[in-house]
Formats: structure tokens, sequence, C-alpha cells
């Protein structure tokens, strides 16, 4: 493909924040490409076989179903490209995907994603877990005799650490790296799950419980941020919504090895424990990984070394990543372009913001959205019906501990299920739908949990019914859609501390409910407790309808303008 920058263009296009390319970032500046299409008849048909004939005359044609707008114009001035060699890449960008194995992706999806699957598996064992622990025949030990904050600390421990880590984490992101933050995150797994595994006390076990937490606060940082950067651009939102599924998986595997080790003496041990080799598996594979390329060039552009040594660096990587051979001229390109792209936002951005400036004006609104979302999502009482899924079917007619873990089993099969099915409508349906909807479900759960344990004890179907329900419906609504939200709502300036502050907010109320569920529930009643979550609920539903916009269909830039400028 010849392309030109010095011959009299033909065509304009204009490239908007998000490029085909997978690590391009656009900066805010136009960015206009030139090409000679009379020179270059390859392109021409290409280009005209790929947006359809029409498009090719039109004089003033602009397409945005895919971000992409273009001009045809008798002339024009060259604008943010200097260098034929630098219109060509974008050239290349424009009129293809690019190519990859699936093999090649897999691994580097796989092994940051088994940090969510991890985060997702503590979740599903405790509640196994917490059985086996207070049963004097099971246990296996002599300090089985828990009180109420005992038991609160227990199984909110491992959100304790997660919140810690989330805290730490984030001013030092940038210095570890994705790959070096899950490589620590799958050493906290581990010493984790060993320690509580073996622990002999109540004191090691909480030890334990925290690092383990610590973990999972890395983990949920990096893994996101590692896969979205190594990946092709064209696959970026099915991997991200897997990952999403993994920690469902997670869940189900806990549950499933509770369901097991139940019945056994001491099977608390093996629920924590088995999370060990997986946790091994995640350090190993992540060592074998490069660093992600997108992080090597930001060093670069951030000033932390010379440029050609991250350069050299990030196209090894890029190679790796894609199974190439070391060095080859696809990556060295994509990586000169992104290098460009990195170098052009930069200096467009003279600070990311302020902490303080999250809350002022258009942030503030963004904050409130997003904010009051992942904390709605968590005083609603989710946390409690996931981590004490047993114990409440154990105490609605369950009556052996073996059929309580085996309901959950099917309680994590229907919410795997209903991840699915957010996945595939989210762009069919909107997020204002079923945000809407599934809240509505979730309070009528929680009045029929209240009415359960107040006057209908003679039906323990119905707990099971409620908490299906329950799951259903904050699968479609809360689960999924709070953080696609946060990652959508908050202006490009603040966006980093404003999702930081969304995290924080999030394992802040998450551990806070978890804790104080055992002790509400021993001092208000069942009944009382979960009637309180279902006003908590429609309280909720009121903020969704009054405060949350619909965002489907508009880009970053639209929603930034359109909602939060308003």
């Amino acid at each position: 493909m010849a392309c030109s920058a010095s011959t009299r263009p033909l065509f304009n296009l204009r490239f908007s924040e998000k490029c085909l390319f997978p690590f391009h970032r656009p900066s805010k500046r136009t960015q206009v490409l030139f090409f000679n299409t009379q020179s270059s008849p390859n392109f021409s048909a290409t280009f005209n076989t790929h947006f359809e004939p029409k498009h090719a005359t039109s004089p003033n044609l602009r397409v945005k179903g895919r971000r992409l707008e273009f001009s045809a114009k008798a002339g024009g001035a060259q604008e943010g490209y200097s260098s034929g060699e630098e219109a060509q890449s974008l050239v290349s960008d424009a009129s293809y995907q690019e190519e990859f194995s699936w093999l090649s992706v897999i691994l580097p999806f796989l092994f940051p994603a088994l940090g969510g699957l991890l985060f997702g598996y503590d979740i599903g064992a405790t509640s196994g877990a917490t059985i086996s622990l207070q049963s004097p025949e099971l246990s296996g030990t002599n300090w089985f005799n828990f009180s109420a904050v005992q038991l609160g600390l227990v199984v909110s421990g491992s959100l304790y650490g997660a919140l810690l880590g989330s805290s730490l984490v984030y001013p030092i992101a940038d210095f570890l790296g994705r790959r070096r933050e899950l490589i620590i995150a799958a050493v906290l797994y581990l010493l984790g799950g060993l320690i509580t595994a073996y622990a002999s006390g109540l004191s090691v076990l909480l030890v334990g419980r925290l690092l383990y937490g610590l973990g999972i606060g890395l983990a949920m940082h990096g893994a996101p941020l590692y896969i979205a950067e190594t990946c092709p651009s064209q696959i970026r939102g099915t991997l991200v919504s897997l990952k999403e599924l993994f920690i469902v998986l997670g869940i189900l595997l806990g549950y499933f090895v509770g369901s097991f080790q139940i019945n056994a003496i001491g099977g608390w041990r093996y629920m924590f424990g088995f999370s060990a080799p997986a946790a091994l598996l995640m350090g190993l594979g992540m060592w074998s990984l490069p660093p992600s390329p997108r992080w090597l060039l930001l060093r670069a552009v951030q000033g932390k070394g010379p440029i050609q040594d991250y350069k050299e660096k990030a196209i090894v990587a890029l190679s790796k990543l894609r199974s190439r051979l070391p060095g080859d001229k696809v990556s060295e390109r994509q990586i000169e372009d992104t290098l460009i792209s990195l170098k052009s936002a930069y200096e467009d951005q003279e600070s990311e913001g302020s902490f303080l400036e999250v809350f002022q004006g258009p942030n503030l609104k963004a904050f409130v959205i997003g904010g009051g979302l992942v904390l709605f999502q968590q005083i609603t009482g989710q946390p409690s019906v996931l981590y004490y899924a047993g114990s409440i079917l154990q105490t609605a007619g369950f009556a052996a501990a073996s059929d309580a873990t085996r309901v959950s089993v099917v309680i994590g099969l229907f919410k795997l299920l209903m991840t699915w099915i957010a996945v595939l409508k989210v762009d069919d349906l909107g997020r204002r739908p079923l945000l809407i909807g599934g809240v509505s479900g979730i309070a009528v759960s929680l009045f029929l949990l209240s009415a359960y344990y107040k006057f209908l004890g003679g039906y323990p179907l119905v707990a099971v019914a409620a908490l299906l329900l329950y799951v259903g419906c904050y699968q479609i609504s809360f689960g999924p859609i709070s953080w696609l939200m946060v990652s959508e709502v908050f202006p490009l300036r603040t966006r980093g501390r404003g999702i930081s502050l969304a995290v924080l907010t999030n394992f802040g109320s998450n551990a806070l409910v978890t804790f104080a569920f055992s002790p509400l529930k021993e001092f208000l009643g069942a009944e009382k407790l979960f009637l309180l979550f279902g006003a908590i609920a429609l309280l909720s539903l009121l903020f969704v309808v009054l405060y949350v916009p619909e965002t489907k269909g508009l880009s970053l830039e639209d929603i930034e303008s359109k909602i939060l400028n308003k």
C-alpha cells in the first residue's frame, strides 16, 4: 500500500477518540490523514469496498457508527502528521483490523482473569466455611464458638484487606506495572490461602484472611488494566466481559468445593486452602508473560528512562504477546504509532486532576452517579446474601449443612446464567431499563425473605425462590451495570481518581455490610433486617430513576458534554 503526505490529498480522515488500533490513544487535537488514491489504487479499492462505493464519492460524508468521520475534498492543508510513514500506519489501522491468533490471546487473558476467579472463589468458599468453622463436630478445633463480631471479622477480613490493598496500590500502580502488580497479588493469594488453611487459632486465621484480601485489592486493579492494554481491540469488550464471568465462576467453584467438603472434619481448611494451587498457577503464568507494552511506553513518556530502551522492550513484549518473531516490523510499526499518540496525549493534558476536583462541577455529578451505584450495590444486602447464603438456607429449613451448600451451588449456576444474559443484552436494552427492572426485583426478593422469617416459615421453598430472584435481578442490574457506568461516566481529567474512589467506596461498603450483617441479624432479627434491606432497595430504585442517565449508544465525549455539563 503506497501512501504519501506530500501529494495533493483527495480524502481527509479524522479519527475520534476510539481507534481501531489496540493500544492507540488519540489526543484531544484532531489528527488528519492525507493520502493520494491516484498513486494508491489498491488502497482506493479496499477503502471503497469497506465503506460501500457511494461513500467514496459523496462530497460531505460523515460516518459516526464506527466513530470514524471523513470528507472528500479537492484539496487541503496537512495537519497533525508530518510524514508519509506516520500517515501510512494510520491508514493501515483504518483499512483492516489487527490479525491475531486466538491461541496467542488465551494466556494473556487467562492468567490475569484468575485474579478475578480467586476473588469470586473466596465469596463462594466462605459461605460453606462459616458453617464448618462453627460446628462442634465438623470444625476440628476447640475455638469454634465464635461471637457475632468474631464471625463478622472472619467473613469480612478479606474485604478489609481488599479495601487496604486498593488504597495502597493506586499511588504506586504506575511504578509497579500491571504484570508485577498481578504477580504480587498471586503471592498474596497463595500466602493468604495457605495461612488460613493451616490456622492454629482465630488470630492466625484473621491474618490469613487479611493477606488474601490484599491480593484481591491488587488483582481487581491490575487484571482489567492488563487485559485491556494487551488484547486486540476487536475482542476487547468480549474479554473484559469474560473477566467478570470468571468472578462468577469462582463463586460457583467455591460453592462446589464447599458442598463436597462440608461433612469432612476440618472441611473449612480444604475450602480455604483450595485457592492455593490456582494462585500458584496465576503467579507462574504472569511471570511467563511480558509487561504491558502500553505501560512500557507510558513510563517512557513519563521520563522514567531512555525512550529508545522502553520502545525496544515494548516491541519485544508485543511480539511475544502476538506470538510473532522478536522485533517484527508489524509490532515495531504499532509501537511507533502508540508512542506518538501517548506523547501527544501527555502534551495536551497539563494535569490529571487533583483529588478534590472529583467533588467539583461535572466531576461531582459523575461521582454521585458512579459512587451512588456502587454504594447501593452493596448496602442493599448483596454481600450478606452471597457470603451467608449457606447459613440463610440452613436457617430456612435445610437443616443439614450439606443441603444448604448444595442449594448454594444451584444459586451459583443461576448467577452464572443471569450474568451471561446481562452481558448479551446490556447494549440492546440499555442501562436504565435493566437497572430499574433489576432493582425492583431485588426489593421484592428482600421483602419475601422478610416475610418468610416473619410468617412463612413453613415454606422453605420461599427462601430458595427469594434468593434466586435476588441473585437473578442483581446480576442483570447492579452486578455488571454499576461498574459499566463507573467506567463510562467520569470525565477524562478525573477518570483515574474517580474510578479509584469508586473502588474504595465499593470495597468499604461491602466490608461494612458483611461485618454488620451478623450482629444486626442478632439484634434486629432476620425479618426486620431483610425488611431494612428492602427499604434501602426502594431508595436505590428512586435514585436510579431520578439520577442515573441512559448512556447506551453515546460516546465518552457525548456523555461528558450532553449529560455531565448540562
